[in-house]
């Protein structure tokens, strides 16, 4: 099986080229390969499949096996690959998820290779029964208590297509993520599990964002946690409508635009390609 390793600001994943390739269980090959010492390494398994109602479809499998509806990273490098390896020739391409049809715009460089990809995020979704979370399903969480062991967060929770808890706190590096993201992931207030974004505001346009992502553990990077960030910034009072958001394995742009749109722009970034034996 051939595949191709690439990162989006620190975040990877195993890709697979399922125009010419066929996975039979792809949960269990997000196990496999995703293992850093049995396996390729990586956070995950992406298939970069035909569609039906866009150029490109998307299918990403978190390193325990679980599907994920999006990812903003994984769908940049999606991106690199559709036009590098002549999928798609085009610069401007729409790619199909489980979060709906999503629209990129590619920044190629002198070699006729992206290396930078723009993401139109959609619309968050703001609402219990829309992230999900158990409660008033027409409820909006902003600053809502959260008791978790020995502290008490203020969580503000945002679905991009999957669904996001973020939490404000100081000296965001020193923060024990996975002591308490661990945790709130698999919280009885998110039937599908969630993401969590710890966050440092360092001023109104720039911020420091540690994840941990639901069914991988904490990442380098998090495209639609850094878009549900933006958007907690804005509804918390705390931010802007455009930032920087400093993620440890590189920094993305954002900006929660006035007609509600979420916008994202960072690297993606091929690291090797070779073949793969299920065997």
């Amino acid at each position: 099986m051939k595949f191709v390793k690439m990162h989006g600001a620190g975040n990877d994943y195993v890709y697979i080229n399922g125009f010419d390739q066929s996975v039979a269980d792809p949960s269990r090959l997000a196990v496999e390969i995703s293992d850093r010492h049995f396996g390729i390494g990586s956070d995950g398994l992406i298939l970069i499949l035909p569609s039906t109602v866009a150029d490109v479809r998307m299918r990403m499998f978190n390193a325990d096996g679980s599907e994920a509806e999006m990812c903003g990273n994984g769908i940049r490098c999606v991106a690199k690959y559709a036009y590098d390896h002549g999928l798609v020739p085009r610069r401007e391409i729409a790619v199909e998820t489980a979060a709906g049809i999503k629209a990129v715009q590619l920044r190629v460089n002198a070699r006729n290779r992206v290396d930078q990809v723009r993401v139109d995020m959609g619309r968050p979704r703001l609402t219990r029964g829309e992230i999900p979370m158990t409660g008033d399903p027409g409820a909006q969480v902003v600053a809502e208590p959260l008791q978790v062991l020995d502290r008490t967060f203020e969580i503000t929770a945002v679905s991009m297509g999957n669904p996001h808890c973020v939490i404000f706190v100081d000296r965001v590096a020193e923060f024990p993520v996975e002591k308490y993201g661990s945790i709130i992931e698999r919280h009885p207030l998110f039937p599908q599990r969630t993401n969590v974004e710890f966050v440092e505001v360092i001023t109104p346009g720039e911020l420091r964002q540690r994840t941990w992502e639901r069914g991988a553990g904490e990442t380098l990077a998090c495209g639609t946690g850094a878009s549900a960030v933006t958007v907690a910034g804005v509804l918390t009072g705390r931010t802007g409508r455009q930032v920087v958001n400093h993620l440890r394995g590189g920094d993305l742009e954002l900006e929660w635009a006035a007609d509600g749109q979420v916008f994202m722009t960072g690297p993606a970034v091929q690291i090797c390609q070779g073949e793969y034996d299920p065997q």
